[in-house]
């Protein structure tokens, strides 16, 4: 690998000044007014490849945003590997707490800010600098190589479902890779073996026809705040285990095995709770803080309001009131039988005196698993302790991929995570940034990881 090595390093500033044009681009695909820059970002992208030497690069049109399709074949008896990446981004609000605009990158104390540095720019750029690399000095990729770059990920990948049911011969392969994610720590690798799936819904509670004066009608009408809160209330006991019936009913927990690999990833609580900021955890009782952000399910008041916001006082009884939530769910937990379960426990559980709805919202995800056994994570684990110089934790993501699972149910292709943002890297928070460092074992590791997998994952057919 000398000859990559002197290749990246000589190559390395100019590398990170097309990241910079990249990251100039405001893809911010929930924001309306930005669709054109989310356009951009896909005509970017698929430039940049087609001047890598892709034989195949095309923009294809979904419902929503475009995807970038490009490939590179010309190993008949090689695996297929397709490389997941998105190129938008969140939205950069609150602009104050940035320290430099989030759309002219700056490198401060050894990491380069902007938004989208880690998610998902960086980490796709990553995996797009090996690939020249790979051009560059071995001729093409030791395998066929397949990039679907998607520009809807921010806001739930609501059109990529319907693509890829729709082009499943292009998107074919055996394996695909997730340049979206990250590891356990900057200088610490990891292997991720599961990510929880997630669904959505606000709940809509309404009173009276108008806001009420408190005085007088306070006592003799149900104020939709305090009902909402007492239905919010009644989802969960003190224990913090969810009390909605059937919540559990196909959770898969946790096994020994799983267990005691979660037991072996160090774990500071106390330098945890100062991060956040907090004096005591709290959540379901009989598991450790990993577990219960890892591996069991949640449901989470996202966002609540409701009657006067302002500064002051006025002595009103609002005529309704909102919530939003949010479910974590683990194998083998179905987003719709959850719902179902949500909106039966409203019926329910629902005060006199007010009328409550139910949205669902779009973009709900199964949870996803891929053992550390698979072939792919091996050759990931090897790839890894040969960068870093260390073996890689195994861990899980309590987050959510929603392509994982795609993946997964609509290709039947497994996916491994294998991206190189920390948790250091402020992901849709102002700051974001990425580490240069990550940057480095990032481009040396897709290397390495795409001639391992030319040589131990086993192609289908």
């Amino acid at each position: 690998m000398s000859d990559a090595e002197t290749y990246f390093r000589e190559n390395r500033d100019r590398h990170l000044a097309e990241l910079a044009a990249f990251l100039r681009i405001p893809s911010q695909s929930a924001l309306p007014e930005h669709a054109p820059d989310v356009r951009a970002a896909a005509g970017w992208v698929a430039d940049h490849l087609r001047g890598l030497g892709f034989p195949r690069v095309e923009i294809m049109p979904t419902a929503g945003h475009p995807v970038v399709l490009a490939e590179w074949r010309g190993a008949p008896d090689r695996p297929t590997v397709v490389i997941y990446g998105h190129y938008d981004v969140q939205p950069v609000d609150p602009l104050t707490l940035w320290t430099s605009p989030p759309f002219e990158p700056a490198v401060r104390d050894g990491k380069l800010y902007a938004r989208g540095a880690s998610d998902d720019k960086g980490n796709l750029f990553i995996a797009v600098k090996a690939l020249e690399a790979l051009a560059r000095l071995d001729g093409g990729p030791p395998l066929n190589v397949k990039f679907m770059l998607e520009g809807e990920e921010e806001v739930g990948s609501p059109s990529l479902p319907g693509f890829m049911a729709a082009h499943k011969d292009l998107l074919s392969g055996d394996l695909a890779v997730s340049a979206d994610g990250g590891m356990f720590g900057t200088d610490t690798p990891s292997l991720t073996v599961g990510s929880r799936g997630i669904c959505a819904l606000q709940l809509d509670v309404r009173g009276a026809n108008h806001d009420l004066h408190s005085g007088m009608y306070g006592g003799a009408v149900q104020n939709p705040v305090h009902a909402l809160v007492a239905l919010l209330a009644s989802m969960r006991g003190p224990d913090g285990r969810i009390a909605v019936a059937g919540f559990y009913d196909r959770v898969r927990p946790p096994g020994p095995e799983e267990r005691a690999e979660m037991a072996r990833v160090p774990f500071d609580e106390a330098a945890y709770k100062a991060a956040l900021g907090v004096e005591e955890l709290h959540g379901e009782a009989g598991y450790t803080t990993l577990e219960r952000a890892w591996a069991r399910p949640t449901l989470e008041v996202n966002g609540i309001w409701g009657g006067f916001q302002g500064d002051g006082l006025k002595t009103v009884l609002p005529a309704e009131a909102h919530a939003k939530l949010t479910c974590r769910l683990v194998p083998d937990q179905e987003p719709e039988a959850i719902l179902d379960a949500i909106e039966a426990h409203v019926e329910r559980f629902r005060p006199p005196g007010v009328r409550v709805s139910v949205r669902r919202f779009p973009g709900s995800a199964r949870p996803y698993s891929l053992p550390a056994s698979h072939p792919g994570q091996q050759a990931a684990a090897k790839v890894l302790k040969a960068v870093y110089g260390k073996e890689p934790l195994v861990i899980r993501a309590g987050g959510t991929l929603p392509v994982a699972e795609m993946f997964a149910s609509i290709l039947g292709v497994p996916l491994v995570f294998f991206a190189f943002g920390g948790p250091d890297s402020n992901v849709h928070a102002p700051d974001e940034c990425l580490p240069l460092d990550a940057f480095d074992r990032g481009v040396r590791a897709y290397y390495r990881y795409l001639h391992e997998l030319a040589r131990s994952h086993p192609a289908a057919g």
